[in-house]
């Protein structure tokens, strides 16, 4: 009898652990959860905080390690996919861009140890992460981790947006020929695609580059001022801008030429000139734009010197 027992299977004890520790895990979520449905005003508000800095993105950084030690292993093989990507798609539940970009921080996280002790912490969060392992991707992990920590200060003060800005403005210092060869790619997806009418409406969708993107948003914005009593959202404002744009191209005047939008772009001496290492111009949205864009529109625009207070 005593044999017999011995030869059942035994079921592994990583597999017991693991079962421990999803408990404890769903146990501490049911906790927060109840905690979050009891919480009023800034108490609410820290607890939500807390969510992202002391679970969500401390669970992406372990999820990232794991991750890029199963994808070295290969056994996502095992369940019948063709890679990790795909096998994150079946079994993690996400779409293809959200597991692409998890493999691509995964790989890069074990070349830049700071950015993976800092997302551990959740003293930065998960977008942010996904934007130095994309500058990673671009420019090499060597560059990256040369500026590392001066890239995890910012990202610990600048919000995902602002921090896009900064992250742009390095690749341009690093290497200004591949964030203008970015730009080309970019500009190569644009496209505006209108739909056939449908209960009396037209779809619009489409993509433009941040030069295009911005001189839309100029011609818009001149016509989108509220009128009194304008009851319209901000989107129908928008949608009637687009048509007045139009509208007005189409009218004749003397030189058979309208008003051109104006776009303001902030840049230095020293990228208006091509110097290596100096950063990218800005569009007023914050948009980055490289000193090739700005050399070629400065032929055609009024430059106005602005002294900043560090000249002085």
């Amino acid at each position: 009898m005593g044999d017999m027992v011995a030869a059942l299977p035994q079921r592994p004890r990583s597999k017991a652990r693991l079962e421990t520790v999803v408990a404890q895990l769903r146990d501490g979520v049911h906790a927060m959860s109840d905690w979050i449905r009891e919480a009023n005003g800034q108490d609410l508000g820290e607890g939500l905080i807390q969510i992202r800095e002391a679970g969500i993105d401390p669970l992406e950084a372990v999820f990232a390690d794991g991750l890029r030690r199963f994808d070295d292993s290969g056994e996502y093989a095992a369940d019948g996919a063709l890679s990790v990507v795909a096998w994150l798609k079946w079994r993690c539940k996400l779409s293809g861009g959200a597991a692409a970009e998890r493999v691509g921080i995964a790989r890069q996280l074990e070349q830049l140890p700071k950015t993976g002790e800092a997302f551990a912490r959740g003293d930065v969060g998960y977008q942010h992460v996904a934007m130095i392992a994309r500058t990673a991707d671009h420019l090499g992990a060597g560059a990256v981790r040369k500026a590392e920590s001066s890239l995890l200060e910012a990202a610990m003060t600048h919000d995902p947006g602002q921090f896009a800005g900064i992250t742009k403005d390095f690749e341009h210092r690093i290497d200004a020929e591949g964030a203008l060869a970015e730009a080309h790619r970019a500009y190569e997806r644009r496209y505006l695609h209108l739909g056939e009418p449908m209960d009396g409406l037209i779809r619009l969708d489409g993509l433009l580059d941040a030069e295009g993107g911005a001189t839309l948003r100029t011609a818009l914005n001149a016509f989108m001022l509220p009128g009194k009593e304008d009851d319209r959202t901000p989107g129908q404002r928008r949608a009637d801008a687009l048509i007045e744009v139009c509208r007005q191209r189409g009218r004749p005047s003397a030189d058979g030429a309208g008003p051109r939008p104006q776009l303001i772009i902030t840049a230095s001496v020293d990228t208006l000139a091509g110097i290596p290492g100096a950063p990218a111009a800005r569009l007023d949205s914050g948009a980055m734009v490289p000193s090739a864009t700005v050399q070629r529109l400065a032929c055609d625009s009024a430059i106005t010197r602005v002294t900043a207070l560090g000249e002085l």
